[in-house]
């Protein structure tokens, strides 16, 4: 890995006090991995791929760091731990207090048990292209091709997402 690799991370809650979740995590993450880039706006919407009455604030956020794809994840999962993110009950989406996802790295293409880079849900996700967009429209999605602005453009993700 070369030194000074920019990230791409998504943050989302539905539990307790989002913002104050979502701040909390950033601070960790900017204390674990590296030099914040920068910051989307706060963004809410409805859960996707599930059913709950708890909407969601998603943020996303870039990081330079000079650490590995498979350490970032391991400081991830002890962040979100940390916070108090239970064990998933079952398989599939549940409410949650913390979610930090890897979207990007670079142009990285990754694909193990455990990691997928660019994220394999991020280009029909609206909650996460909709703050991607905000930030870095022309970056390109390494396997697409295409701009986030694109992308976006022509995200069939019917969910209403609102900048706040």
């Amino acid at each position: 890995m070369k030194a000074n690799n920019k990230i791409y991370l998504s943050l989302g809650s539905n539990l307790g006090d989002r913002k104050l979740n979502i701040k909390k995590a950033v601070d960790s993450l900017i204390n674990k991995l590296g030099d914040l880039l920068s910051k989307s706006s706060f963004y809410k919407s409805i859960a996707w791929g599930y059913t709950s009455k708890n909407y969601f604030l998603n943020i996303v956020i870039s990081i330079s760091t000079d650490l590995s794809p498979e350490d970032i994840l391991s400081i991830i999962k002890n962040i979100e731990m940390d916070m108090g993110r239970a064990k998933k009950k079952y398989s599939g989406y549940e409410d949650r207090l913390i979610d930090i996802d890897i979207l990007m790295m670079d142009d990285l293409r990754l694909s193990s048990k455990y990691l997928e880079i660019p994220h394999k849900l991020m280009h029909k996700r609206r909650f996460v292209l909709e703050p991607l967009n905000e930030i870095y429209p022309d970056l390109k999605h390494p396997l697409i091709k295409k701009t986030i602005r694109e992308i976006l453009s022509n995200c069939d993700d019917l969910i209403q997402v609102k900048r706040l």
